[in-house]
């Protein structure tokens, strides 16, 4: 029987492109149906007219559905992608803006931190109601996650919830290709062990032909300019605490004390080597003038119109998919998980980033044990701030939500006490109209 496969945030043009692409590469997978679901029905029809040509060119007996109906598309699937954001333009800037007039520098704003934490309140409530259709009409599903911030919703969901669920992130086979690159090594001779929390995870051991490559990193950083500016805050974040994280340089500025709380060193470490991502303000780099439908129908047009390549990319969920529900060949990837006996020194329950083994039998995370204490340190703090957010959002609890804020490492490297209830206090008030749980 053909499987099916729902997409939830389908409006999300690219990500449903790219995933509907490497899909149908899977011989299990090219009869099957591909359910596209929005609230938005100018964005839903993009998405289906980008699937219907991917199908054509492929010649694939798929069936491509489009509703705006979440339980019709859920009916019955076999696996859920969620790709949702909560909110336009004017919300994200609202979440940087207020902490901007405190004084801090936020370059994305979508993982941790104030600005994430508010992100995760609006998101949190159409994601628990996606959650419970899920329970209601396909209950055995496998869902996989993309909409970030990734370890909040990825904690809360499993926290509420026995249906087997991981968020994924592209940031862990991404940075292993770049760091390949760097040392010239072939990435089919690369392997690794990586773990952390979300964006924040590191290389524990990261190896070519089965030996130690960290010392021909070490070198390629210290020695050769262009690498070392390619990704400032990295860079310097290995050379300190001898492993290499995960997420791009402009994210984690914003996760720590060390770069981004002095307008110096904002312009040393953050302005010109943070990877994909400028050192200023994703605010302050937007065009205020192009909506986000409007980008979305450009870059619609520009793939329409253009030569299309149905080879697969590096997207996890698809060869997650084919491993329970397809052809079962087992895929180990980064999963986003709660900690239940797989590192041993970040908080029992909290959603960490490790190695998971996706079978027939389902998601089996795998024990780590415990990260070198430079590392846990961090991660723990991050992680305890993302545990009580969750719990504000999942309780209503306003105080758990300032909490989780007061403890934000870059917040309490800015800000008094007094400061930082004052912001969260404005923030609840801006957003006040998505927030409607909270006395």
């Amino acid at each position: 029987m053909p499987k099916k496969i729902a997409f939830i945030g389908a409006g999300s043009v690219t990500f449903t492109r790219n995933l509907v692409r490497d899909i149908l590469t899977f011989p299990a997978f090219v009869d099957c149906e591909i359910a596209l679901m929005d609230i938005d029905a100018d964005n839903l029809s993009l998405a289906r007219q980008v699937v219907e040509r991917i199908v054509a060119a492929g010649s694939y007996p798929a069936t491509v559905t489009a509703t705006l109906d979440r339980a019709a598309a859920l009916d019955g699937a076999d696996g859920v992608l969620t790709t949702i954001l909560t909110g336009d333009d004017e919300d994200i800037v609202t979440d940087m803006a207020i902490p901007k007039e405190y004084g801090i520098s936020i370059n994305v704003g979508d993982t941790r931190g104030p600005s994430a934490i508010f992100r995760f309140l609006r998101t949190w409530p159409p994601m628990l109601e996606i959650l419970r259709d899920i329970e209601r009409h396909c209950p055995d599903a496998i869902f996989l996650n993309y909409t970030n911030p990734m370890a909040m919703l990825c904690r809360a969901i499993q926290g509420v919830s026995k249906v087997r669920a991981s968020g994924l992130c592209h940031s862990v086979q991404g940075t292993a290709e770049m760091l390949a690159r760097w040392i010239g090594a072939p990435m089919d001779d690369i392997t690794y062990v990586c773990a952390g929390i979300n964006h924040q995870a590191h290389y524990l051991t990261y190896e070519w032909n089965g030996k130690d490559a960290y010392p021909l990193i070490r070198e390629a950083v210290m020695r050769r300019p262009d690498i070392y500016n390619e990704e400032q805050v990295r860079n310097e974040m290995f050379l300190h605490l001898g492993y290499y994280v995960t997420e791009s340089s402009g994210h984690n500025s914003e996760y720590n004390w060390w770069f981004r709380k002095r307008p110096d060193l904002i312009e040393k470490y953050c302005t010109h080597g943070t990877g994909w991502n400028p050192g200023h303000d994703w605010f302050e780099r937007r065009n205020p003038t192009v909506s986000r439908k409007e980008r979305r129908v450009a870059e619609f047009n520009r793939w329409m119109s253009g030569d299309i390549d149905l080879t697969r990319g590096h997207e996890y969920a698809t060869c997650i998919f084919n491993a329970v529900f397809g052809d079962h060949t087992m895929f180990e990837f980064n999963g986003n998980v709660r900690n239940f006996g797989l590192i041993d020194n970040l908080p029992i329950g909290c959603c960490v980033e490790v190695p998971v083994l996706a079978s027939q039998g389902g998601l089996k995370p795998m024990h780590v044990g415990p990260l070198p204490p430079q590392l846990a340190i961090l991660n723990s703090l991050n992680a305890q701030c993302e545990e009580l957010a969750v719990e504000g959002a999942l309780e209503g609890n306003r105080e758990k939500i300032h909490y989780a804020c007061l403890y934000d490492p870059l917040t309490a490297s800015l800000l008094s006490m007094g400061e930082t209830r004052e912001m969260v206090d404005r923030l609840f008030r801006a957003e006040e109209k998505w927030l409607t749980e909270f006395p």
